[in-house]
Protein backbone atom coordinates (compact mmCIF):
# COMPACT_ATOMS: atom_id res chain seq x y z
CA UNK A 1 0.00 0.00 0.00
CA UNK A 2 2.12 3.24 -1.40
CA UNK A 3 2.09 7.76 -3.89
CA UNK A 4 2.83 10.79 -5.13
CA UNK A 5 1.97 23.24 -8.86
CA UNK A 6 3.26 25.96 -9.34
CA UNK A 7 0.38 26.42 -7.17
CA UNK A 8 3.05 26.42 -3.88
CA UNK A 9 3.57 29.60 -4.12
CA UNK A 10 -0.20 30.74 -3.33
CA UNK A 11 -0.50 27.79 -0.63
CA UNK A 12 -3.56 27.97 0.91
CA UNK A 13 -2.98 27.19 4.85
CA UNK A 14 -5.47 27.04 7.87
CA UNK A 15 -5.47 30.05 10.52
CA UNK A 16 -6.18 28.50 14.09
CA UNK A 17 -2.89 27.93 15.86
CA UNK A 18 -1.72 24.43 17.05
CA UNK A 19 1.55 23.78 19.12
CA UNK A 20 2.51 21.25 17.22
CA UNK A 21 2.95 23.06 13.69
CA UNK A 22 3.71 25.52 11.63
CA UNK A 23 1.47 28.01 9.75
CA UNK A 24 1.05 30.88 7.00
CA UNK A 25 -1.90 32.29 5.16
CA UNK A 26 -5.60 31.24 5.47
CA UNK A 27 -7.71 29.49 3.34
CA UNK A 28 -9.41 31.82 1.41
CA UNK A 29 -13.11 30.17 1.42
CA UNK A 30 -14.70 28.54 4.34
CA UNK A 31 -14.82 25.34 2.59
CA UNK A 32 -11.18 25.47 1.91
CA UNK A 33 -10.68 26.54 5.69
CA UNK A 34 -13.40 24.10 7.05
CA UNK A 35 -11.23 20.77 5.28
CA UNK A 36 -7.79 21.65 6.69
CA UNK A 37 -9.30 22.06 9.81
CA UNK A 38 -10.63 18.69 9.45
CA UNK A 39 -6.89 17.35 7.87
CA UNK A 40 -4.98 19.39 10.47
CA UNK A 41 -7.38 17.30 13.53
CA UNK A 42 -7.02 13.86 11.41
CA UNK A 43 -2.81 14.15 11.06
CA UNK A 44 -2.05 16.28 14.18
CA UNK A 45 -2.69 13.43 16.91
CA UNK A 46 0.16 11.22 15.40
CA UNK A 47 2.64 14.08 16.10
CA UNK A 48 4.52 15.08 19.49
CA UNK A 49 5.51 18.39 19.79
CA UNK A 50 8.85 17.43 21.30
CA UNK A 51 9.47 14.27 19.15
CA UNK A 52 10.71 13.82 15.57
CA UNK A 53 8.20 15.40 13.30
CA UNK A 54 7.01 15.77 9.55
CA UNK A 55 6.39 18.42 6.78
CA UNK A 56 2.66 17.60 5.10
CA UNK A 57 1.00 18.75 2.30
CA UNK A 58 -1.78 17.94 0.84
CA UNK A 59 -3.12 19.35 -2.52
CA UNK A 60 -6.64 19.08 -3.99
CA UNK A 61 -8.18 20.32 -8.06
CA UNK A 62 -4.84 22.21 -8.13
CA UNK A 63 -4.97 24.07 -4.86
CA UNK A 64 -2.72 23.77 -1.34
CA UNK A 65 -5.30 22.81 1.11
CA UNK A 66 -2.73 22.35 3.56
CA UNK A 67 0.97 22.55 4.19
CA UNK A 68 2.30 21.84 7.65
CA UNK A 69 5.03 21.17 10.00
CA UNK A 70 4.45 19.14 12.85
CA UNK A 71 6.93 18.57 15.54
CA UNK A 72 10.72 18.67 15.83
CA UNK A 73 13.17 18.99 13.10
CA UNK A 74 16.14 18.19 15.53
CA UNK A 75 15.43 16.57 18.43
CA UNK A 76 18.79 17.63 20.04
CA UNK A 77 18.69 20.86 19.11
CA UNK A 78 15.58 21.85 19.75
CA UNK A 79 14.70 22.57 16.14
CA UNK A 80 10.82 22.84 15.08
CA UNK A 81 9.67 21.12 11.67
CA UNK A 82 9.26 23.65 9.28
CA UNK A 83 7.06 22.59 5.95
CA UNK A 84 9.87 24.05 3.79
CA UNK A 85 12.74 21.82 5.06
CA UNK A 86 14.40 19.40 2.92
CA UNK A 87 13.71 15.29 3.57
CA UNK A 88 15.20 12.19 2.89
CA UNK A 89 12.48 10.77 0.37
CA UNK A 90 13.80 7.54 0.33
CA UNK A 91 11.96 4.86 -2.41
CA UNK A 92 10.51 7.63 -3.50
CA UNK A 93 13.19 7.84 -5.23
CA UNK A 94 11.81 5.30 -7.69
CA UNK A 95 9.17 7.51 -9.57
CA UNK A 96 12.15 9.72 -10.49
CA UNK A 97 14.41 6.70 -11.60
CA UNK A 98 11.58 5.42 -13.84
CA UNK A 99 10.89 8.51 -15.08
CA UNK A 100 14.22 9.34 -15.89
CA UNK A 101 14.01 6.01 -18.07
CA UNK A 102 10.92 7.07 -19.86
CA UNK A 103 12.29 9.71 -20.77
CA UNK A 104 15.21 8.31 -22.61
CA UNK A 105 12.53 6.02 -24.46
CA UNK A 106 10.23 8.58 -25.34
CA UNK A 107 13.47 9.98 -27.37
CA UNK A 108 14.07 6.59 -28.66
CA UNK A 109 17.22 6.25 -26.78
CA UNK A 110 15.96 2.98 -25.37
CA UNK A 111 13.14 0.67 -25.00
CA UNK A 112 11.58 -0.97 -22.57
CA UNK A 113 11.88 -4.62 -23.66
CA UNK A 114 15.67 -4.23 -24.43
CA UNK A 115 17.66 -7.00 -22.26
CA UNK A 116 19.32 -4.82 -19.57
CA UNK A 117 22.51 -6.39 -20.65
CA UNK A 118 22.26 -4.02 -23.66
CA UNK A 119 23.47 -1.20 -21.95
CA UNK A 120 25.31 -3.74 -18.97
CA UNK A 121 27.30 -5.45 -21.23
CA UNK A 122 28.76 -8.78 -19.42
CA UNK A 123 25.90 -8.61 -16.83
CA UNK A 124 25.06 -12.14 -15.88
CA UNK A 125 21.80 -12.99 -16.26
CA UNK A 126 22.12 -17.19 -15.64
CA UNK A 127 20.55 -17.89 -19.75
CA UNK A 128 16.88 -15.42 -18.67
CA UNK A 129 16.49 -12.25 -20.68
CA UNK A 130 15.96 -9.55 -18.28
CA UNK A 131 14.65 -6.57 -19.61
CA UNK A 132 14.16 -3.05 -18.45
CA UNK A 133 10.96 -3.36 -17.74
CA UNK A 134 11.86 -5.79 -15.15
CA UNK A 135 13.66 -3.72 -13.44
CA UNK A 136 11.15 -1.08 -13.10
CA UNK A 137 8.26 -3.58 -12.08
CA UNK A 138 10.35 -5.52 -9.16
CA UNK A 139 9.79 -8.84 -11.56
CA UNK A 140 13.96 -9.43 -12.31
CA UNK A 141 14.50 -12.67 -10.27
CA UNK A 142 17.58 -10.08 -9.05
CA UNK A 143 18.54 -10.63 -5.35
CA UNK A 144 17.51 -7.34 -3.73
CA UNK A 145 21.40 -6.19 -2.15
CA UNK A 146 19.27 -4.13 0.86
CA UNK A 147 18.15 -8.37 2.01
CA UNK A 148 21.18 -9.69 2.17
CA UNK A 149 23.02 -10.43 4.85
CA UNK A 150 25.54 -8.06 6.32
CA UNK A 151 23.68 -5.09 4.53
CA UNK A 152 23.27 -3.62 7.65
CA UNK A 153 26.65 -3.96 8.41
CA UNK A 154 28.17 -1.98 5.20
CA UNK A 155 25.54 0.20 5.16
CA UNK A 156 27.40 3.22 6.85
CA UNK A 157 30.58 2.62 4.58
CA UNK A 158 30.64 4.93 1.08
CA UNK A 159 30.54 2.57 -1.98
CA UNK A 160 30.88 3.14 -5.60
CA UNK A 161 28.06 2.14 -7.98
CA UNK A 162 30.33 -0.20 -9.89
CA UNK A 163 31.18 -2.29 -6.26
CA UNK A 164 27.21 -2.67 -5.11
CA UNK A 165 26.12 -3.73 -8.06
CA UNK A 166 29.42 -6.67 -8.09
CA UNK A 167 27.87 -7.35 -4.58
CA UNK A 168 24.96 -8.81 -6.01
CA UNK A 169 25.33 -9.66 -9.84
CA UNK A 170 26.10 -12.71 -9.11
CA UNK A 171 23.88 -14.00 -7.16
CA UNK A 172 21.26 -16.77 -8.64
CA UNK A 173 17.95 -15.67 -9.85
CA UNK A 174 14.86 -16.00 -7.26
CA UNK A 175 12.48 -17.03 -9.79
CA UNK A 176 11.91 -16.57 -13.65
CA UNK A 177 11.66 -13.07 -14.97
CA UNK A 178 8.11 -11.70 -15.10
CA UNK A 179 6.66 -14.43 -13.26
CA UNK A 180 6.87 -13.11 -9.41
CA UNK A 181 6.40 -9.40 -8.09
CA UNK A 182 9.09 -9.17 -4.96
CA UNK A 183 10.42 -5.58 -4.36
CA UNK A 184 13.85 -5.45 -5.82
CA UNK A 185 15.80 -2.27 -4.89
CA UNK A 186 18.78 -3.97 -7.29
CA UNK A 187 16.52 -3.27 -9.95
CA UNK A 188 16.43 0.00 -9.50
CA UNK A 189 20.13 0.53 -8.95
CA UNK A 190 20.70 -0.89 -12.22
CA UNK A 191 18.29 1.76 -13.69
CA UNK A 192 20.51 4.39 -12.69
CA UNK A 193 23.82 2.72 -14.01
CA UNK A 194 21.95 2.23 -17.39
CA UNK A 195 20.85 6.07 -17.16
CA UNK A 196 24.14 6.67 -16.82
CA UNK A 197 25.01 4.80 -20.00
CA UNK A 198 22.79 5.76 -22.09
CA UNK A 199 22.49 9.38 -21.25
CA UNK A 200 26.49 10.24 -21.09
CA UNK A 201 25.85 11.63 -17.79
CA UNK A 202 26.13 11.16 -13.69
CA UNK A 203 22.58 10.07 -12.50
CA UNK A 204 22.61 13.10 -10.24
CA UNK A 205 23.33 15.29 -13.46
CA UNK A 206 20.72 13.65 -15.25
CA UNK A 207 18.03 14.10 -13.12
CA UNK A 208 19.35 17.61 -12.19
CA UNK A 209 19.18 19.06 -15.57
CA UNK A 210 16.41 17.06 -17.11
CA UNK A 211 13.58 17.08 -14.50
CA UNK A 212 14.44 19.21 -11.38
CA UNK A 213 15.51 22.45 -12.82
CA UNK A 214 13.36 22.03 -15.77
CA UNK A 215 10.35 22.03 -13.18
CA UNK A 216 11.17 24.52 -10.42
CA UNK A 217 12.30 21.67 -7.91
CA UNK A 218 14.89 23.97 -6.53
CA UNK A 219 15.30 21.78 -3.61
CA UNK A 220 15.74 18.45 -4.97
CA UNK A 221 18.70 16.32 -5.65
CA UNK A 222 20.60 13.64 -4.98
CA UNK A 223 21.69 13.96 -1.30
CA UNK A 224 25.00 15.74 -1.03
CA UNK A 225 24.94 17.17 -4.98
CA UNK A 226 22.52 19.68 -3.13
CA UNK A 227 23.02 23.48 -5.23
CA UNK A 228 23.33 25.34 -1.81
CA UNK A 229 22.77 25.18 2.06
CA UNK A 230 19.29 24.23 2.52
CA UNK A 231 17.43 24.04 5.42
CA UNK A 232 17.05 20.68 6.34
CA UNK A 233 15.81 18.00 9.20
CA UNK A 234 17.94 15.93 10.65
CA UNK A 235 16.99 12.35 11.21
CA UNK A 236 16.10 10.21 13.93
CA UNK A 237 16.36 6.35 15.04
CA UNK A 238 14.73 5.30 18.13
CA UNK A 239 16.80 4.02 21.00
CA UNK A 240 16.57 2.39 24.22
CA UNK A 241 16.70 6.03 26.05
CA UNK A 242 14.49 7.93 23.02
CA UNK A 243 15.24 9.30 19.12
CA UNK A 244 18.42 9.71 18.70
CA UNK A 245 20.75 10.52 15.91
CA UNK A 246 19.73 8.38 12.51
CA UNK A 247 22.15 5.71 11.84
CA UNK A 248 24.71 6.51 9.47
CA UNK A 249 24.09 5.75 5.40
CA UNK A 250 27.12 5.53 3.58
CA UNK A 251 27.32 7.39 -0.25
CA UNK A 252 25.70 5.86 -3.08
CA UNK A 253 24.15 2.48 -1.10
CA UNK A 254 20.81 3.85 -1.62
CA UNK A 255 21.80 5.35 -5.22
CA UNK A 256 18.87 5.27 -7.93
CA UNK A 257 16.61 3.19 -5.42
CA UNK A 258 16.56 6.39 -3.05
CA UNK A 259 19.27 8.65 -2.38
CA UNK A 260 17.21 11.52 -3.24
CA UNK A 261 16.37 14.27 -0.95
CA UNK A 262 13.40 16.55 -1.30
CA UNK A 263 10.57 19.07 -0.07
CA UNK A 264 6.71 19.03 0.07
CA UNK A 265 6.52 22.14 -1.97
CA UNK A 266 8.69 20.55 -4.76
CA UNK A 267 6.68 17.77 -5.06
CA UNK A 268 3.18 19.83 -5.32
CA UNK A 269 5.45 20.63 -8.70
CA UNK A 270 5.94 17.21 -9.51
CA UNK A 271 2.22 16.38 -8.62
CA UNK A 272 1.07 19.09 -10.91
CA UNK A 273 3.72 18.01 -13.95
CA UNK A 274 2.36 14.39 -13.42
CA UNK A 275 -1.69 15.97 -13.43
CA UNK A 276 -0.96 18.22 -16.15
CA UNK A 277 1.26 15.51 -18.49
CA UNK A 278 3.82 17.06 -19.13
CA UNK A 279 7.66 16.07 -19.55
CA UNK A 280 6.58 12.57 -21.01
CA UNK A 281 3.74 11.46 -23.72
CA UNK A 282 0.41 11.30 -21.97
CA UNK A 283 0.29 7.34 -23.45
CA UNK A 284 3.63 7.24 -21.38
CA UNK A 285 2.21 8.51 -18.40
CA UNK A 286 -0.72 6.36 -18.86
CA UNK A 287 1.80 3.28 -18.93
CA UNK A 288 3.79 4.39 -16.21
CA UNK A 289 0.83 3.87 -13.65
CA UNK A 290 -0.52 0.44 -15.78
CA UNK A 291 -0.34 -2.21 -13.45
CA UNK A 292 2.11 -4.83 -14.69
CA UNK A 293 0.75 -8.56 -15.72
CA UNK A 294 2.79 -11.20 -14.52
CA UNK A 295 3.34 -14.45 -16.67
CA UNK A 296 0.62 -16.07 -15.20
CA UNK A 297 -1.63 -13.19 -15.96
CA UNK A 298 -2.46 -11.69 -12.32
CA UNK A 299 -1.73 -8.09 -11.83
CA UNK A 300 0.93 -7.18 -10.02
CA UNK A 301 -0.60 -3.94 -8.75
CA UNK A 302 2.56 -2.24 -9.90
CA UNK A 303 3.58 -0.02 -12.19
CA UNK A 304 6.66 1.86 -13.38
CA UNK A 305 7.96 3.56 -9.42
CA UNK A 306 4.63 3.13 -8.50
CA UNK A 307 2.03 1.25 -7.03
CA UNK A 308 -2.00 0.80 -7.13
CA UNK A 309 -4.39 1.14 -4.63
CA UNK A 310 -7.51 1.49 -3.39
CA UNK A 311 -8.55 4.71 -0.47
CA UNK A 312 -11.67 3.81 0.22
CA UNK A 313 -12.72 2.05 -3.28
CA UNK A 314 -11.22 5.12 -4.84
CA UNK A 315 -8.33 4.26 -7.16
CA UNK A 316 -4.90 5.00 -5.82
CA UNK A 317 -1.20 5.57 -7.33
CA UNK A 318 1.84 5.96 -4.51
CA UNK A 319 4.96 5.10 -2.92
CA UNK A 320 6.57 4.64 0.48
CA UNK A 321 10.17 5.79 1.08
CA UNK A 322 12.15 4.25 4.07
CA UNK A 323 15.95 5.31 4.86
CA UNK A 324 18.14 5.70 7.57
CA UNK A 325 16.57 8.53 9.55
CA UNK A 326 13.77 9.16 7.59
CA UNK A 327 10.01 7.19 6.33
CA UNK A 328 8.08 8.98 3.34
CA UNK A 329 4.84 8.21 1.72
CA UNK A 330 3.06 10.62 -1.17
CA UNK A 331 -0.15 9.36 -3.15
CA UNK A 332 -2.50 10.74 -5.55
CA UNK A 333 -5.78 10.36 -6.30
CA UNK A 334 -6.14 10.86 -10.31
CA UNK A 335 -10.32 11.23 -10.18
CA UNK A 336 -10.35 13.34 -7.15
CA UNK A 337 -7.83 15.63 -8.06
CA UNK A 338 -6.05 14.57 -4.80
CA UNK A 339 -2.30 14.55 -3.80
CA UNK A 340 -0.92 14.10 -0.82
CA UNK A 341 2.93 14.18 0.80
CA UNK A 342 3.99 13.12 4.07
CA UNK A 343 7.74 13.01 4.83
CA UNK A 344 9.34 12.37 8.71
CA UNK A 345 12.52 12.74 9.57
CA UNK A 346 12.20 9.28 11.88
CA UNK A 347 12.54 5.89 10.72
CA UNK A 348 10.97 4.15 13.57
CA UNK A 349 8.44 4.90 16.22
CA UNK A 350 4.54 4.50 16.11
CA UNK A 351 4.28 7.18 13.20
CA UNK A 352 3.77 5.19 10.14
CA UNK A 353 3.05 8.05 7.00
CA UNK A 354 1.48 5.17 4.92
CA UNK A 355 -1.58 6.01 7.31
CA UNK A 356 -1.08 9.76 7.86
CA UNK A 357 -1.35 9.84 4.36
CA UNK A 358 -4.72 7.61 3.40
CA UNK A 359 -6.24 8.93 6.35
CA UNK A 360 -5.73 12.56 5.30
CA UNK A 361 -6.75 11.71 1.62
CA UNK A 362 -9.78 10.14 2.90
CA UNK A 363 -10.47 13.10 4.58
CA UNK A 364 -10.18 14.88 1.14
CA UNK A 365 -12.38 13.02 -0.66
CA UNK A 366 -15.14 13.16 2.16
CA UNK A 367 -14.93 9.46 3.05
CA UNK A 368 -13.07 9.65 6.29
CA UNK A 369 -11.85 6.21 7.47
CA UNK A 370 -13.28 4.98 11.28
CA UNK A 371 -10.96 6.15 14.07
CA UNK A 372 -9.39 3.18 15.75
CA UNK A 373 -9.47 3.29 19.62
CA UNK A 374 -8.03 0.37 21.31
CA UNK A 375 -10.70 -1.39 23.78
CA UNK A 376 -9.80 -4.51 26.19
CA UNK A 377 -12.03 -7.87 25.90
CA UNK A 378 -12.12 -10.83 28.00
CA UNK A 379 -10.60 -14.20 26.83
CA UNK A 380 -14.58 -15.37 26.25
CA UNK A 381 -15.18 -12.61 23.55
CA UNK A 382 -11.44 -13.70 21.94
CA UNK A 383 -12.63 -17.30 21.73
CA UNK A 384 -16.09 -16.62 20.39
CA UNK A 385 -14.59 -15.20 17.12
CA UNK A 386 -11.63 -17.83 17.06
CA UNK A 387 -11.64 -20.42 13.86
CA UNK A 388 -10.59 -20.64 10.29
CA UNK A 389 -12.33 -18.01 7.58
CA UNK A 390 -12.69 -18.61 4.27
CA UNK A 391 -12.28 -16.47 1.07
CA UNK A 392 -11.75 -18.56 -1.74
CA UNK A 393 -9.55 -21.86 -2.51
CA UNK A 394 -6.15 -19.97 -2.36
CA UNK A 395 -6.80 -17.54 0.77
CA UNK A 396 -8.01 -18.66 4.63
CA UNK A 397 -7.50 -16.74 7.80
CA UNK A 398 -7.29 -18.35 11.12
CA UNK A 399 -7.83 -16.79 13.97
CA UNK A 400 -6.68 -17.50 17.41
CA UNK A 401 -6.59 -15.90 21.32
CA UNK A 402 -2.75 -15.11 21.87
CA UNK A 403 -2.55 -14.03 25.72
CA UNK A 404 -4.50 -10.55 25.86
CA UNK A 405 -5.19 -10.25 21.94
CA UNK A 406 -6.49 -12.07 18.68
CA UNK A 407 -3.65 -12.88 16.44
CA UNK A 408 -4.53 -13.83 12.55
CA UNK A 409 -2.75 -15.81 10.04
CA UNK A 410 -3.49 -15.67 6.45
CA UNK A 411 -2.51 -18.90 4.50
CA UNK A 412 1.02 -18.85 3.69
CA UNK A 413 2.25 -15.70 5.60
CA UNK A 414 3.09 -15.00 9.45
CA UNK A 415 0.94 -14.37 12.35
CA UNK A 416 -0.30 -10.99 13.28
CA UNK A 417 -1.77 -9.44 16.23
CA UNK A 418 -4.96 -7.76 16.27
CA UNK A 419 -6.38 -4.96 18.35
CA UNK A 420 -10.18 -5.12 19.20
CA UNK A 421 -12.82 -2.16 18.68
CA UNK A 422 -15.44 -4.22 19.86
CA UNK A 423 -16.31 -7.23 20.76
CA UNK A 424 -17.10 -8.09 16.76
CA UNK A 425 -14.35 -5.56 15.09
CA UNK A 426 -10.57 -5.64 15.36
CA UNK A 427 -8.36 -3.63 13.27
CA UNK A 428 -4.55 -4.24 12.18
CA UNK A 429 -2.34 -2.02 14.27
CA UNK A 430 -0.26 0.70 11.63
CA UNK A 431 -2.28 0.14 8.81
CA UNK A 432 -5.95 1.43 7.83
CA UNK A 433 -7.20 -2.05 7.57
CA UNK A 434 -10.02 -3.71 9.94
CA UNK A 435 -11.79 -7.09 10.46
CA UNK A 436 -15.97 -7.55 11.73
CA UNK A 437 -17.31 -11.01 12.52
CA UNK A 438 -20.74 -11.38 11.41
CA UNK A 439 -22.75 -13.47 14.69
CA UNK A 440 -26.07 -14.98 14.59
CA UNK A 441 -28.36 -14.70 16.80
CA UNK A 442 -26.69 -17.49 19.34
CA UNK A 443 -23.89 -15.66 19.46
CA UNK A 444 -21.90 -17.86 17.15
CA UNK A 445 -19.33 -15.95 14.21
CA UNK A 446 -20.30 -17.32 10.91
CA UNK A 447 -17.63 -14.79 9.04
CA UNK A 448 -15.52 -12.17 9.24
CA UNK A 449 -15.45 -9.02 6.51
CA UNK A 450 -11.85 -7.94 5.71
CA UNK A 451 -11.98 -4.17 5.07
CA UNK A 452 -8.91 -3.19 2.96
CA UNK A 453 -8.78 -0.29 1.00
CA UNK A 454 -12.24 0.43 0.51
CA UNK A 455 -12.76 -3.06 -0.65
CA UNK A 456 -14.99 -5.77 1.77
CA UNK A 457 -13.42 -9.12 1.36
CA UNK A 458 -16.24 -11.61 2.79
CA UNK A 459 -14.82 -14.77 4.39
CA UNK A 460 -16.93 -17.40 6.06
CA UNK A 461 -16.53 -19.65 8.58
CA UNK A 462 -15.04 -22.77 7.74
CA UNK A 463 -14.01 -24.17 10.97
CA UNK A 464 -12.49 -24.55 14.30
CA UNK A 465 -8.38 -23.30 14.47
CA UNK A 466 -6.16 -25.47 14.09
CA UNK A 467 -4.22 -26.33 17.82
CA UNK A 468 -1.02 -23.61 17.92
CA UNK A 469 2.09 -25.83 17.45
CA UNK A 470 3.76 -26.69 20.59
CA UNK A 471 7.70 -26.05 20.47
CA UNK A 472 9.76 -29.45 21.28
CA UNK A 473 12.72 -29.62 23.28
CA UNK A 474 15.57 -31.71 22.00
CA UNK A 475 19.13 -31.88 22.19
CA UNK A 476 21.33 -29.44 20.87
CA UNK A 477 23.13 -32.47 19.16
CA UNK A 478 20.14 -33.32 17.66
CA UNK A 479 19.93 -30.34 15.41
CA UNK A 480 23.32 -30.26 14.92
CA UNK A 481 23.08 -33.41 12.35
CA UNK A 482 21.21 -30.97 10.17
CA UNK A 483 23.69 -28.19 10.17
CA UNK A 484 24.96 -27.42 6.35
CA UNK A 485 24.20 -26.51 3.22
CA UNK A 486 21.00 -27.93 0.90
CA UNK A 487 20.87 -27.03 -2.46
CA UNK A 488 17.27 -26.67 -3.46
CA UNK A 489 17.64 -26.07 -7.27
CA UNK A 490 20.66 -25.33 -9.09
CA UNK A 491 22.20 -21.72 -7.68
CA UNK A 492 19.73 -21.78 -4.64
CA UNK A 493 20.96 -22.69 -1.55
CA UNK A 494 19.24 -23.10 2.27
CA UNK A 495 21.48 -23.19 5.01
CA UNK A 496 20.55 -24.49 8.32
CA UNK A 497 22.46 -22.84 11.46
CA UNK A 498 22.63 -22.88 15.37
CA UNK A 499 23.04 -20.04 17.13
CA UNK A 500 23.30 -21.16 20.68
CA UNK A 501 20.20 -22.62 21.04
CA UNK A 502 18.25 -20.83 18.45
CA UNK A 503 17.74 -22.42 15.10
CA UNK A 504 18.00 -20.79 11.86
CA UNK A 505 17.20 -21.58 7.74
CA UNK A 506 19.69 -19.07 5.58
CA UNK A 507 18.30 -19.29 1.83
CA UNK A 508 20.91 -17.15 -0.18
CA UNK A 509 19.96 -13.91 -1.05
CA UNK A 510 17.09 -13.66 1.38
CA UNK A 511 16.55 -12.78 4.86
CA UNK A 512 17.04 -15.91 7.63
CA UNK A 513 14.27 -17.12 9.23
CA UNK A 514 14.23 -18.41 13.00
CA UNK A 515 13.11 -22.18 13.13
CA UNK A 516 11.11 -24.33 16.07
CA UNK A 517 11.43 -27.90 16.66
CA UNK A 518 8.03 -30.37 16.38
CA UNK A 519 10.16 -33.29 16.88
CA UNK A 520 14.08 -33.64 16.18
CA UNK A 521 13.67 -33.87 12.45
CA UNK A 522 10.70 -31.24 11.54
CA UNK A 523 10.73 -27.55 12.27
CA UNK A 524 8.45 -24.62 11.79
CA UNK A 525 8.96 -20.93 11.03
CA UNK A 526 6.93 -18.37 13.34
CA UNK A 527 7.40 -15.53 10.89
CA UNK A 528 6.25 -17.30 7.66
CA UNK A 529 3.63 -20.36 7.15
CA UNK A 530 6.46 -22.70 6.61
CA UNK A 531 7.80 -26.21 7.83
CA UNK A 532 11.12 -28.17 7.67
CA UNK A 533 11.39 -31.75 7.50
CA UNK A 534 14.95 -33.50 7.59
CA UNK A 535 15.50 -37.42 6.71
CA UNK A 536 18.17 -39.40 5.09
CA UNK A 537 17.80 -37.63 1.45
CA UNK A 538 18.05 -34.27 2.71
CA UNK A 539 15.25 -31.52 3.86
CA UNK A 540 11.83 -30.68 2.76
CA UNK A 541 10.98 -27.20 2.81
CA UNK A 542 7.06 -26.49 2.79
CA UNK A 543 5.15 -23.34 2.82
CA UNK A 544 1.60 -23.25 2.36
CA UNK A 545 0.98 -25.88 -0.18
CA UNK A 546 4.19 -26.09 -1.92
CA UNK A 547 6.88 -28.57 -1.21
CA UNK A 548 10.79 -28.09 -2.31
CA UNK A 549 13.03 -30.97 -1.52
CA UNK A 550 17.00 -30.22 -0.88
CA UNK A 551 20.03 -32.14 -0.98
CA UNK A 552 22.90 -31.82 1.40
CA UNK A 553 26.27 -30.30 -0.43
Amino acid sequence: MLTRTAICAAALLLCQPHAAFAQDKAPVSREAQDLAGRLDATIAPYFQPDAPGAAILVVKDGKTVLRRAYGMADTAKGVKMSPDMVLRIGSMTKQFTATAILLLADEGKLALSDPNTNYLPGYPTQGKTITIEHLLTHTSGIVSYTGKPGFPQQAPQDITVAAQIDSFKNDPLQFEPGSTWRYNNSGYYLLGAIIEKVSGQPYHAFLEQRIFLPLGMSHTAYEGHERSKWPSAAGHSLAANGFGPARQLGKNQSYAAGELVSTVDDLAKWEATIAGKKLLKPATWQRAFTSYRLLDGKDSNYGYGWEMTLIQGEPTIGHSGSTRGFRSYGLRLPAKGVYVAVLTNSDSGTVVPDVVARRAAAVAIGKPLPEFREVALSAAALDAVAGEYTLDKDVKRVFRRDGEYLSMQRSGRGPLLLKALSANTFFVPDTVDWFVFQVDAAGKATGVTYNQDGRALVHLRSGEAPPPRIVAKIPVAAFDAHLGRYEMQPGMVMEIIREGSRYFVQPNGQRRLEIFPLSESRFFARDVDAEISFDDQGLTFKQGARSHLGRKI
